[in-house]
């Protein structure tokens, strides 16, 4: 019986590739919609504003992760298991659909900084007398 020490590090581990995977099943046209149906479900649960009360020791504190990670897995296991390899590939590969969402997020959001920085530098370096807000209308 493994330790519980290394069942929370298989958690750890799982919880993140799962979550991957069960991101490209849900994006997949080939997955039937009953279990993507489920899974949206459970996390509609989870974010919802009903809860068990934290103050029920244990069940009130991992309730919603238990119901995630129970959720994410029995999405999983009711996909297409084809479908299941060629995105586990996928994810090996650096070239799933999470991959490509993530690449292609994370680069907007870079490049937004970027422009927020630049806007910023250019008004700290401009002159207090050519600064002019947004409030104070446009000079001619």
């Amino acid at each position: 019986m493994p330790s519980v020490f290394s069942r929370a590090k298989e958690l750890l581990v799982d919880v993140p590739r799962h979550g991957k995977l069960a991101y490209c099943l849900l994006r997949d046209e080939r997955v039937p919609s009953a279990p993507k149906a489920v899974l949206l479900a459970a996390l509609g649960v989870i974010v919802s504003p009903l809860d068990i009360p934290a103050w029920i020791p244990v069940l009130g504190e991992f309730d919603m992760l238990a119901l995630g990670i129970l959720a994410v897995e029995t999405f999983i296991e009711a996909c297409p298991e084809d479908l299941r390899q060629e995105h586990q590939e996928a994810i090996k590969a650096q070239q799933s659909v999470f991959d490509r969402d993530w690449r292609d997020t994370t680069g907007a959001a870079r490049y937004a900084a970027g422009r927020i920085v630049n806007r910023v530098r250019s008004r700290v370096l401009r002159r207090d007398d050519e600064y002019q807000t947004v409030s104070e209308g446009q000079r001619n």
